[in-house]
This record gives C-alpha cells, sequence and structure tokens, in this order.
C-alpha cells in the first residue's frame, strides 16, 4: 500500500480515521476550523473518541491549509450531513468539501466519501463538483469510491479499526485499491460492495432499521403507560423469547439515527415512492420528547404544584450518555415544551461543554453543585456521574415534599427506589 492518504473532516468520525492510518502511515488530517486543528496539534480531542497518547503517536501533519492536500492520492471526506429545519438533506458541508478537494485535486487520485449520504449522491451531486474544481475528467483523471462509516461515539470496544468496513468503487480496479487501503489498518476486514450506491444504501439503511425498531418501542412505551404498566418490566419479560429483538425506548438524536432515514425518505419520493413506515416511525420518535414534558407537568399537577413558576432540573443534554455531543440532542424538545407551559429549568451536564450548548441551544448549563432545589427531575441522559450518584443525589436535588423523577432510560434500580418518590419512566 504505497498511497498518500489524506483526512477530509477531523470530527467525531474523521478523526479516527486519520489516527488508525496514522498509526502505520503518514496522513494528512484537513480541517477548516483553524481552533480544531490548533488543539489537535496540541495533542487534544475534545470529543473524547481519541485517546491523547494515541493522538500523539499518530504520524498526522494537521492543517486547515486545503493546499497540502495536493500531495495526496488517496483522500477520505468525512463531514457532516445533516438535516435542515424541513428535515431535507443538507449537503453543503459535503458539496464544500467536494469543492475544496476538487481544487487541489491531482491526476490519478482516489476520492473516497464516508459522509452518510442517499443512493447515488457521490456520483450525482459530489463528482461533478469535484471535475468543476479540478478541470479533471472523473473515470479517466481521478476515480472515487463510498465506504460508509460505523464510528459510534462514546463506543470504546467497537472501534474503526474493529468494525467490518464497506468498500466501494466506480470500477473493479479501484475498488481493489480502496480495499487494499483500507484493510491495511481495519482488522476486521472489509466487504467488497458490489456498486457505490449499494455501499451508499447499506449505511443509509442501518440506522434506518435501528430508528424504526426503537419508534416501535417507544408506541409501545405510549400504549402501556395508558394502560398503566411498566414498559421495561414487559420488555424484560418478552425479552426472554431466544429470537425477541432488544429494543429499548427513549429519545432518539445525534448525528445518525435522528438523521439518516430523511436522507432516505428524500431519495424514495424524487424517485415517486412516499415511504410510509420510515416517516411513521420518525413521527413518533421526534414526537417522544413532548410527550415526556407532558408527563411531567401532568404529574406535577396532581402533586398539588403550580405550573407556572415550577422547577424542573434537567440532568443531561447530549444526545447520549458519556459522550460531549451535542448535535440534533432532544433533550432539548421537553426544555422548550416545559418552557411553553410556563416551568422553569435548569440543565446540568458533567460531559457538555457549556459554550457549546449555549451556542446550540441558548442553554446555560448549571454546575451540579449549583443546582436549586427543584419540584420535579428529569434524568434525560444517565452519564457515568449520575449513574454512580444514583437515587440518593436524585433526592437531594428535590424540595423537601417534591418526589416526581422521570427516569427516561430506565436505568435506575427500581428495588431501591425511596417509597416516597413517585417515578415514571418511558
Amino acid at each position: 500500500m504505497n498511497r498518500k492518504i489524506a483526512v477530509v473532516g477531523l470530527g467525531y468520525v474523521g478523526l479516527p480515521v486519520a489516527v488508525a492510518f496514522g498509526e502505520k502511515h503518514h496522513v494528512i488530517g484537513f480541517d477548516i476550523n483553524p481552533n480544531r486543528i490548533e488543539t489537535l496539534k496540541a495533542g487534544e480531542d475534545y470529543t473524547n473518541e481519541v485517546e491523547t497518547e494515541d493522538l500523539k503517536e499518530a504520524n498526522i501533519d494537521f492543517t486547515n491549509d486545503p493546499e497540502k492536500l495536493k500531495s495526496a492520492d488517496f483522500i477520505i471526506v468525512a463531514v457532516p450531513t445533516p438535516i435542515d429545519d424541513h428535515n431535507q438533506p443538507n449537503l453543503t458541508p459535503l458539496l464544500k468539501a467536494s469543492e475544496t478537494v476538487g481544487q487541489n485535486l491531482t491526476s490519478g487520485s482516489i476520492v473516497v466519501f464516508e459522509s452518510t449520504v442517499y443512493p447515488g449522491a457521490t456520483e450525482d451531486e459530489c463528482v461533478p463538483v469535484l471535475e468543476k474544481a479540478s478541470g479533471l475528467k472523473n473515470g479517466v483523471d481521478f476515480f472515487v469510491g463510498y465506504s460508509p462509516e460505523r464510528i459510534n461515539p462514546g463506543d470504546k470496544e467497537h472501534t474503526f479499526t474493529k468494525i467490518l468496513k464497506v468498500v466501494s468503487g466506480q470500477t473493479p480496479a479501484v475498488l481493489d485499491i480502496i480495499a487494499d487501503v483500507y484493510a491495511s489498518v481495519v482488522e476486521a476486514g472489509v466487504h467488497k460492495a458490489s456498486s457505490i450506491k449499494v455501499a451508499e444504501a447499506a449505511k443509509v439503511i442501518e440506522n434506518t432499521q435501528r430508528d424504526v425498531n426503537i419508534a416501535l418501542m417507544n408506541e409501545l412505551a405510549l400504549i402501556f403507560d395508558r394502560i398503566g404498566i411498566d414498559t421495561t418490566e414487559v420488555l424484560e419479560a418478552a425479552g426472554t423469547k431466544w429470537n425477541f429483538l432488544k429494543f429499548s425506548p427513549g429519545l432518539v438524536g445525534g448525528h445518525c439515527i435522528g438523521v439518516d432515514p430523511y436522507y432516505l425518505t428524500h431519495k424514495a419520493e424524487a424517485v415517486g415512492h412516499h415511504p410510509e413506515v420510515i416517516l411513521a416511525g420518525r413521527r413518533i420518535n421526534d414526537g417522544v420528547g413532548r410527550y415526556i414534558a407532558r408527563t411531567v407537568v401532568k404529574k406535577l399537577i396532581n402533586h398539588g404544584v403550580v405550573i407556572q413558576g415550577a422547577t424542573v432540573t434537567v440532568l443531561g443534554l447530549t444526545f447520549k450518555e458519556n459522550v460531549p455531543d451535542l448535535r440534533n440532542s432532544k433533550v432539548i424538545d421537553i426544555i422548550r415544551e416545559l418552557q411553553e407551559y410556563g416551568v422553569n429549568i435548569q440543565v446540568a451536564d458533567p460531559q457538555a461543554n457549556p459554550e457549546a450548548a449555549y451556542y446550540e441551544y441558548g442553554v446555560d448549563l448549571v454546575p451540579y453543585k449549583e443546582l436549586e432545589k427543584a419540584d420535579a427531575v428529569i434524568l434525560a441522559v444517565p452519564h457515568s456521574e449520575y449513574k454512580l450518584e444514583g437515587w440518593k443525589g436524585l433526592e437531594k436535588l428535590l424540595h423537601e415534599k417534591a418526589t416526581v423523577v422521570v427516569d427516561i432510560k430506565s436505568i435506575l434500580p427500581i428495588n431501591e427506589k425511596p417509597e416516597a418518590i413517585d417515578l415514571w419512566r418511558l
């Protein structure tokens, strides 16, 4: 493997990719954010995805100078692919990255995209930008491939090198090169997809499948709540059957599960199919935050609490436990809904960056030890710090007569629940 590698985009996906390659090869690590580059040069990864020692030992030239890409002939693009306010794909970061790569593309290069897209986006959207910016001809002067990212933020077990890598290329010869490059660092091996579109589709349905399954659990939770039985207990009983799939209800946010299905539905509708099941799942999951907030309001009313001016503490703002990632967190849906009822909200999160929380959502994080006594506590994100505090920690956060606790992910041991606590969990 004698390719000169560059990774464009050094976030939650791109940095682990760059570091993995940097352990065995020289890598150009490019990002448009100068602060990101400076912190990485200093050995700091504020996403907490890469250990400081691994970061320092990797042979990576961190830069925000796009001209350095000219020395690479195997360029991996790993930039975000979010959705807009109308749940439509926002390809702006991907197309801007393609333009930057194109402006510095040399003849004979291979560009591999890892960003999640709908089937056809690489060839229909990215390739024309590469050609225009470079003045080169795709399939003649340069080639493209697609290898979907499978990074799971906060997961220290299923890391980049330990996850089977799906790869694809526009020709069999290019596919072989791409497979060889990834195989040089991915211990789990590679799977060669038959086409770029197949690889794109494989990625987007991975999270669509999870989204639909979680939507079923969320809908069951709504039903069981009305019936008056505990969802967790129902799932534990059903889970004793060997082929029952173990999914749980909860908030569905983040940069993957809550986003990727909209890329698939966008493409489906573009080709004339209305995807009823996928969109129904999205509607259910997108409504869970509001349902939780309204349940809290009902609980408080039943306890004689005046809603206007009541105080509710929300523990956790990131999209999942033990990560600082705030992207597309659905905890904000709970907060916004409660605020519409006139409830005072205080939010704590030991993982989230306070400046990022305010920039992203306008939320001022309160240090855990400075939280005022509240009428209710919502354990929204079960960070390890909160699990360690347990029931005793939650009791300290409540007024003397307050009893309402919401444990969204059902992580608190119910057999240890203080008798006075009115517990609700999804």
